[in-house]
């Protein structure tokens, strides 16, 4: 193997590029490195890991904890009259996975992050986790390279100005949750989550999984990963629980298998 194919091989295509993809996100986020390395390893994922380098994992921790202050100090000066309760979820959205893939696939960041041969043709640019993650660890890396109010800066570029879409679209809102606090008000015991079916590549699944409540089957939910799924058949349960239905009896193959 040549060194051109090797070169291919092992970087993602933007930092192949040089400078002006690397431009382009700067100015998307809105914040110059003075140290580019943090910005490198913030986009580094552990399958890419070479000798002597270091994945995103710790800036992610890091970058997790600077977002949860900053995020928690907004609800807080902005929404004076909302209850602790009330600012907690609120939190929980905008720190959520679905919400910060939202904003790091606005950045278009799939594309720059480092990852292995493998990680790639499983799509992992497109995986709401990774780049999730990687966008946690630039925060952490924008905190260590210029301190928090750089940090608030790009938060606010990047969530704080969403703030109404991101805490209005129905596929941030907490159906398990909600589910859960009503069975726990009703004294109904707890759901129970069952995976009927898998099907599909092991990079491109698709769950099937029921609820269960009081041994009954109450909804039925699909999606690209168990944890959509879960919140797809707890919103059935909800619609179903709604409309008065959970005290009647089963429907033929309603019953739990």
């Amino acid at each position: 193997m040549n060194f051109l194919s090797l070169l291919h091989k092992v970087f993602p295509k933007s930092f192949r590029k040089g400078n002006d993809d690397f431009g382009e996100l700067r100015d998307r986020l809105g914040y110059f490195f003075k140290d580019s390395s943090l910005l490198k390893q913030a986009l580094t994922h552990r399958s890419s890991l070479q000798e002597g380098e270091t994945s995103n994992e710790r800036l992610e921790f890091l970058g997790d904890s600077i977002l949860g202050l900053l995020i928690s100090f907004f609800l807080y000066k902005n929404f004076p009259d909302k209850s602790e309760g009330e600012l907690t979820k609120l939190k929980a959205t905008l720190v959520s996975e679905p919400s910060l893939n939202l904003v790091a696939s606005s950045l278009g960041l799939g594309k720059y992050i480092f990852l292995s041969a493998e990680e790639e043709k499983s799509g992992g640019r497109e995986k709401a986790s990774i780049i999730s993650d990687a966008f946690e660890a630039i925060i952490g890396a924008i905190f260590l390279d210029g301190g928090l109010n750089q940090a608030e800066k790009v938060v606010q570029g990047q969530i704080f100005s969403r703030f109404s879409d991101l805490t209005h679209e129905s596929i941030f809102y907490n159906y398990k949750g909600e589910l859960l606090e009503y069975l726990q008000a009703t004294d109904l015991g707890l759901p129970r989550y069952e995976v009927m079916e898998e099907e599909g590549p092991d990079h491109q699944k698709i769950f099937t999984i029921a609820v269960i409540i009081k041994g009954k089957k109450m909804g039925v939910g699909k999606g690209t990963s168990k944890k959509d799924a879960e919140q797809s058949a707890a919103k059935e349960a909800l619609e179903r629980i709604k409309e008065n239905s959970f005290h009647q009896k089963p429907k033929v193959g309603e019953s739990n298998r």
